[in-house]
């Protein structure tokens, strides 16, 4: 037996005589020992196999689970020829060299058997170990060239051919500047670092060409797309950002670039699983969740039964020093004065396992950029929400089943927008709304593949207050949409799209309508 093999078994088993009182005085005399019962403890048979064996030994004894590791993992343990162990008679030291020895007898079988199934795997193990040494050699290469033990970059970017038809009176003044087919890019790419495991920083990065992939602008950008960004091939930083816990149910995120949603719980809606028309993805309260970006700051409050409160705060032009507006300064904005484009948010949500609600409300400086834009709203809607301060209400619900097939998950919500104090000319108010929903079916046909349906209305002026408010109020159009996601592998998705809208020019007369038709084919990279 190898000499650290011995020094394993020796500890286990005097730790298990070292609290006997063994006779072991220099005093001692061979009188004193009991010479018959060492006789009766080496030499008997009873080997036992089981702590069980012996009636002297009780699960309350304070040894129990030591002699038990000795019996049942060596099988060096002999009682006394009466089926006893005696655990509280002191042990002479022949008693206890008896017991070791059988011990180290017992270990020194099992180390036999063990180099004999050694050699005879001896190939095997050396193949194996040749193995290991190789994936730790490739393990140190990576450590040694990987970019960050912290950090990890997490990628992707969508490709579309798309194009758009319109039909109807003002069909004529659109066809000049748009019905081209068009083949555009965004790209994404998001450096994520973690100091403790739970905290966040993001920094991300963003390029695209997606100024507007159907044409014109003005009602055409209600054919806008979600995840499409015109940084004229630039790379910026959209996302520059940091999330940590305080406490339990507690969480602080801010910074420089930081977006509305950056700082929400919960996003209320189950639909889509791939964006496309951008006003769909808005939980159907676009004034409310703008998703202004700029510099700032929130806190959410967020429990494990699902329900949570959440408030913020961002400026558009937070890095603005001049805080005075119409005063000409080019850098005008701050957090918080005059010139800001002041975003602030606060959400109440109830969100279980699969389904959720949830009410907003959002204060948006409009009259300083911040709002809806023509990607969700009228052109008559757009301008109002930017002329004045605007007061932003909305109500999302969602379902989602628990298993795939025939029944969808459904999302709703609605969305009011008030502008007490108008800067239009002859606009003293206004008022718009919108609503939205959605079904969408996952695993359709193929596992990983889904099919999405929804309709509402863009944001449209429902009241405004002026002498004469024909050319903004005669009722908003409606938005359909249609796709269909084809889930290739795992980190490749290509979604044809259709999308129609029946009034983009909502003070147009019912038999003077221009209506829209597009369609796409989107393919997305994640890597």
């Amino acid at each position: 037996m190898k000499l650290f093999q011995q020094l394993l078994v020796a500890p286990a088993a005097l730790g298990l005589l070292a609290p006997l009182a063994v006779v072991n005085s220099p005093a001692a005399h061979a009188a004193d020992l009991n010479i018959d019962s060492v006789s009766d403890y080496a030499g008997s048979e009873e080997q036992v196999t089981s702590i069980t064996q012996f009636s002297d030994v009780y699960p309350t004894d304070w040894a129990y689970q030591a002699l038990a590791s000795l019996i049942e993992r060596y099988g060096c343990v002999a009682g006394y020829p009466n089926g006893t162990f005696r655990g509280n008679r002191a042990m002479t030291r022949y008693e206890a060299a008896a017991l070791l020895n059988a011990c180290l007898d017992r270990i020194t079988e099992v180390t036999d058997e063990l180099r004999r199934l050694i050699k005879e795997f001896e190939k095997e193990l050396a193949i194996i170990r040749g193995r290991v040494d190789g994936l730790e050699a490739r393990v140190g290469e990576l450590e040694a060239a990987q970019f960050s033990t912290t950090t990890k970059l997490n990628g992707s970017t969508h490709w579309v051919i798309g194009a758009a038809k319109y039909h109807g009176a003002g069909k004529d003044a659109i066809a000049a500047d748009s019905g081209a087919t068009s083949f555009s890019y965004d790209l994404r790419l998001a450096l994520d670092t973690s100091f403790t495991g739970k905290d966040l920083l993001r920094t991300r990065l963003r390029s695209g060409n997606m100024a507007n992939i159907f044409g014109a602008a003005g009602p055409v950008g209600l054919f806008g797309q979600e995840y499409g960004v015109d940084t004229g091939n630039v790379v910026v930083i959209d996302r520059l950002f940091y999330s940590f816990p305080v406490g339990s149910e507690f969480t602080i995120v801010g910074g420089p670039v930081v977006r509305q949603d950056d700082m929400l719980p919960v996003w209320p809606s189950a639909y889509p699983s791939d964006m496309t028309m951008d006003f769909f993805t808005y939980a159907g309260a676009p004034g409310a969740y703008n998703l202004a970006l700029g510099g700032g700051a929130g806190v959410y409050w967020q429990t494990d039964g699902g329900f949570s409160i959440s408030t913020s705060y961002l400026s558009t032009n937070a890095g603005g020093g001049c805080p005075n507006a119409n005063t000409g300064c080019a850098n005008a904005g701050g957090l918080a004065t005059d010139a800001a484009g002041s975003n602030a948010t606060t959400q109440i949500a109830y969100a279980p396992d699969n389904w959720g609600v949830a009410a907003v409300y959002t204060k948006a400086s409009g009259d300083n950029g911040v709002g809806v834009y023509g990607g969700n709203a009228t052109p008559g809607a757009v301008d109002v929400a930017m002329s004045g301060v605007s007061n932003s209400y909305g109500l999302s619900v969602w379902w989602m089943p628990e298993e795939s097939g025939w029944i969808p998950s459904i999302s709703g919500g609605w969305g009011l927008t008030d502008i007490p104090s108008s800067n239009i000319a002859g606009v003293k108010s206004a008022t718009t709304q919108s609503w939205y929903v959605g079904l969408e079916w996952s695993d359709v046909f193929l596992m990983g593949n889904s099919f999405g349906i929804a309709a509402g209305q863009p944001t449209f002026i429902t009241d405004i207050d002026t002498g004469d408010d024909s050319d903004y109020v005669s009722g908003g159009g409606y938005a359909w949409e249609f796709f269909y996601k084809f889930q290739v592998t795992d980190n490749i998705t290509v979604t044809p799209a259709v999308h129609y809208l029946s009034k983009p020019f909502p003070n147009q007369s019912s038999d003077n309508t221009t209506t829209g038709l597009s369609g796409l084919v989107k393919t997305t990279f994640k890597f």
